[in-house]
């Protein structure tokens, strides 16, 4: 089975081509490239490289898989939009995975907290024994450090967990972004796809703006 993984949920723009044998992802190319500004510049272009490099094309891809979150509005439309009309127009199916399932699947040990940058000083954040135990959620990190007793958990993952080491205590371990093995690993591909419904936690910075205010006339 070849699949083609990509995720924008974070500030790493990735694309990989893996294939999976008996259950076991094996990566034949991967592009990625961390910046939070061009995951709509780059997403495609990666894909497009990380073909060649595996020696393959759109047409012989089984599958694709997408991060959907959680991350910003902005970087995980890229991702999922460009899944979405990959898997459309190759009539192939998309299979959504949370990107922080993908980290916990590289990532060694558990029970484990997996944590990426929500930015405004806040994280993403869920906890992992084997499995995913806590859903999604988006605090402070001061705040997740108070319930680290509560969740059992001894290390983390991901780059939040770098970022703010210090606050929450715990050894880090593993990538600090979803990498095309993680993604794939965390696809259950037994089912049918969910629908690619992004994760974001909080609404976008950018809002409608309101109704116009009614000027009187002098």
């Amino acid at each position: 089975m070849l699949v083609l993984a990509v995720d924008t949920a974070t500030p790493a723009v990735t694309a990989g081509v893996v294939e999976l044998t008996d259950g076991r992802p094996r990566v034949l190319a991967e592009c990625v490239t961390v910046d939070a500004k061009a995951h709509g510049e780059l997403l495609t272009p990666h894909v497009r490289d990380a073909l060649a490099a595996a020696g393959r094309t759109l047409a012989d891809l089984d599958a694709i898989v997408c991060g959907i979150g959680p991350g910003p509005f902005t970087g995980l439309r890229a991702g999922m939009v460009t899944a979405g009309a990959l898997g459309h127009a190759l009539d192939r199916p998309v299979y959504p995975v949370c990107s922080l399932d993908a980290i916990a699947a590289d990532a060694p040990g558990a029970p484990l907290l997996v944590v990426t940058d929500a930015r405004r000083r806040e994280v993403y954040w869920a906890a992992y024994d084997g499995a995913r135990i806590t859903e999604p959620a988006v605090t402070p990190p001061a705040e997740l450090a108070e319930r680290l007793a509560d969740l059992g958990v001894v290390r983390a993952a991901g780059y939040g967990a770098k970022l703010y080491a210090e606050i929450l205590g715990l050894p880090v371990v593993g990538p600090d972004h979803p990498s095309p093995a993680g993604l794939v690993a965390a696809a259950d591909f037994t089912a049918d796809p969910g629908p690619l419904t992004p994760l974001y936690l909080r609404r976008p910075d950018a809002v409608e703006p309101g109704a116009r205010k009614r000027v009187s006339p002098r």
